[in-house]
């Protein structure tokens, strides 16, 4: 019965951004839940009934264009020297998605460490155009905008 809860929260955070974090959460303990995790799960589902008419908000005359912007602090974790990133994804002028992650590795260079986050960027704009396009929203460009010229110049080398 969790495992079924937690995989209809999962599809909702397309539409719920509001949810997601708990429910990430919470879909961490899918292989052995306890009963304090499905109380945690039915509390998730209480705050959706109460929340029906919530929605995004998206002005009048706004576009729908999607657009992403990343950075990166070059070996900012002074324990590890990992570097931290971060992004934001646009749909119009809101804010629709963002996020920061300590990099899983050393990165040699501010390129390799603004790049990585770019690609990682990529793949979830990537992501959120699929879902635009099941809702009939269509993009044909998507720009991302990085403060690394090397990196830029690594995305659009072919080799």
């Amino acid at each position: 019965m969790y495992r079924g809860i937690i995989g209809s929260l999962m599809y909702l955070t397309a539409s719920r951004p509001d949810i997601v974090f708990s429910v990430g959460m919470c879909a961490r303990f899918q292989a052995a839940p306890k009963e304090s995790h499905l109380k945690e799960a039915k509390r998730i589902m209480r705050y959706l009934k109460g929340t029906q008419d919530l929605v995004l908000f998206y002005p009048t005359g706004d576009s729908f264009d999607l657009i992403g912007y990343v950075d990166v602090d070059y070996a900012g974790f002074l324990i590890g020297r990992k570097s931290t990133s971060g992004m934001a994804h646009f749909l119009g002028s809101t804010l629709i998605s963002w996020g920061t992650k300590k990099q899983n590795y050393v990165a040699l260079s501010t390129a390799e460490a603004e790049y990585v986050v770019v690609a990682s960027c990529y793949a979830q704009l990537l992501w959120i155009k699929q879902q635009l396009e099941d809702f009939g929203v269509l993009t044909n460009t998507i720009p991302l905008i990085c403060d690394n010229t090397s990196a830029m110049n690594m995305a659009k080398n072919l080799v």
